[in-house]
């Protein structure tokens, strides 16, 4: 995979945890029980795609501009985008793409929790 510092990337990120959906193969990254971000993995356990959350307009604005970027790999094709682990997306972008969702999966919890997640308990 061309994307080796994701790993690294998710983790550092307040609250988050990680685990294998063996049924699927999948490398869930996760706030509490919701996923934001994931690592499917081929028959070979070979990193396929990064899939991940993003705004329905601006989604669907990134698969119009790069190749490499389609609709939700057996996500709902609306809200999930799925990056070919080995693809041409900027690192930046990627980057960029991850935050989005994480923060989108973030403000689905209520403001009391989200703190507590960022650990600004007061």
């Amino acid at each position: 995979m061309k994307y080796n510092w994701i790993d690294e990337f998710l983790l550092s990120k307040a609250g988050v945890s990680k685990d294998l959906q063996a049924e699927w193969n999948w490398i869930r990254y996760k706030i509490e029980d919701k996923m934001f971000a994931a690592v499917c993995l081929d028959d070979n356990d070979k990193p396929k795609y990064i899939t991940l959350k993003l705004e329905p307009s601006e989604g669907d604005f990134l698969r119009k501009q790069y190749e490499d970027i389609i609709p939700g790999y057996y996500m709902n094709k609306m809200h999930w985008n799925s990056v070919e682990a080995d693809g041409n997306v900027p690192d930046d972008l990627l980057k960029e793409m991850l935050d989005k969702s994480y923060n989108l999966v973030l403000k689905s919890f209520s403001k009391k929790k989200q703190k507590e997640i960022l650990g600004n308990i007061e």
